[in-house]
């Protein structure tokens, strides 16, 4: 997408995003109707839905890897169409369950997120991802090589590193896009709660996309997709 000509520096985000009657299409194929979603800062929202329900579209949308058809995305009331997109996509970080370990040292994985973070820096986001104490018992620490797609490191510390990159540049939102789905029960339930803590110490907006009704169970709010469209909306003690 392109930028317009003079676009605004957004600020960090303070109040929050707003999907705003938001319709998208892939050519004729429509993807979202009349999506309506609106996100203080600080919440931890789950979305939840089978395949092609255009979960993951919202994090493309917001990215602005596309636009809307119809609608808009605003981040504290401004047209996300309006702003500048390093300063868009400097205040996000994207977590999958396609973790992409490069064949360098802990801390070069971890400083992908932020490529002049300082080692206090580095070791900071692996403390808040929990992952200082099983780097630290790695042969060189830090600075171990990890061997391609992170031979040496399980699943669960895998996500962990995945996670201490996205929140080296210190996030207003972090998007997990079905970031446990390769993972077995117990290390999907420490993610969750890794990223409850996050949401309560750091105040970062999370939002969970995700097909399992356990884990977006785990959030403060859910929204369930389906064809598109929201199907439900609420906290997570509303009964469905």
């Amino acid at each position: 997408v392109a930028e317009v000509v003079e676009p605004k520096a957004l600020p960090r985000l303070r109040e929050g995003l707003k999907f705003e009657a938001v319709d998208f299409s892939y050519g004729d194929e429509p993807v979202l109707r009349g999506l309506e979603v609106d996100l203080p800062k600080g919440t931890k929202l789950g979305v939840v839905g089978e395949s092609g329900a255009g979960k993951s579209t919202l994090v493309s949308l917001l990215l602005r890897f596309y636009d809307p058809t119809e609608g808009r995305i605003t981040l504290d009331g401004v047209d996300i169409r309006e702003a500048s997109i390093e300063s868009l996509r400097g205040q996000m970080a994207l977590v999958s369950q396609e973790i992409v370990i490069f064949n360098q040292s802990v801390a070069d994985n971890i400083a992908c997120g932020k490529l002049d973070a300082t080692r206090e820096e580095i070791i900071a986001a692996a403390k808040a991802a929990n992952a200082h104490e099983f780097i630290e018992g790695l042969p060189e620490g830090y600075d171990t090589r990890l061997g391609e797609q992170g031979t040496r490191l399980s699943g669960g510390q895998q996500q962990r590193v995945a996670i201490a990159r996205a929140l080296a540049n210190d996030p207003a939102i972090v998007w997990g896009d079905e970031l446990t789905g390769n993972l077995d029960s117990t290390n999907s339930a420490e993610i969750m709660e890794l990223l409850t803590r996050l949401n309560k110490e750091q105040h970062q907006t999370f939002v969970i996309v995700t097909h399992s009704e356990e884990v977006g169970a785990l959030a403060d709010r859910i929204v369930r997709m389906n064809d598109g469209v929201i199907v439900d909306d609420g906290s997570r003690g509303d009964d469905y």
